[in-house]
């Protein structure tokens, strides 16, 4: 059974995640908004760690040899100014599209499992994680131009 592979890889993208956003708010402080709402998705994702943690070890005991280059980092660290806000946002954006597809994917397997309690732990996580998608969306498409046509 591969559940463990993806539960680890969502449990290591998510506490990277965390890192990269606090990253991102310190690197960004002067932008109230990026600085404070990144902040708490930081801690969001602290909490989806949490509640994957006894799935990643329950089904750990069953998990064949984990593949190589299952796991993928996506953020080389925060860059300054209007343009490296955007940069950063942009691997944020790609770094939670990663989250979300795999908690999709961890759905369908609860679902094949028919554990419900990891079925609700991705019911709420993923909604959260749809959140960020749709900050981030937004709040490039606020950055984009001040970046990339005034600069």
């Amino acid at each position: 059974m591969h559940v463990a592979h993806y539960l680890g890889l969502l449990h290591r993208a998510e506490a990277n995640l965390a890192d990269a956003y606090r990253e991102v708010a310190a690197a960004h402080a002067a932008e109230a908004d990026v600085f404070h709402i990144v902040g708490r998705l930081a801690v969001q994702c602290d909490t989806h760690v949490e509640r994957l943690a006894p799935f990643v070890d329950r089904y750990a005991e069953e998990a064949p040899a984990e593949p190589e280059r299952l796991h993928a980092e996506l953020f080389a660290g925060a860059r300054s100014g209007g343009l490296g806000l955007l940069r950063d946002l942009h691997d944020l954006y790609l770094m939670v599209s990663y989250a979300d597809i795999t908690w999709t994917m961890l759905g369908q397997a609860a679902a094949g499992l028919r554990d419900d309690d990891l079925a609700a732990v991705v019911t709420a996580c993923e909604a959260e994680t749809a959140t960020q998608l749709a900050w981030l969306r937004t709040r490039m498409k606020a950055a984009a131009p001040q970046a990339l046509v005034v600069a």
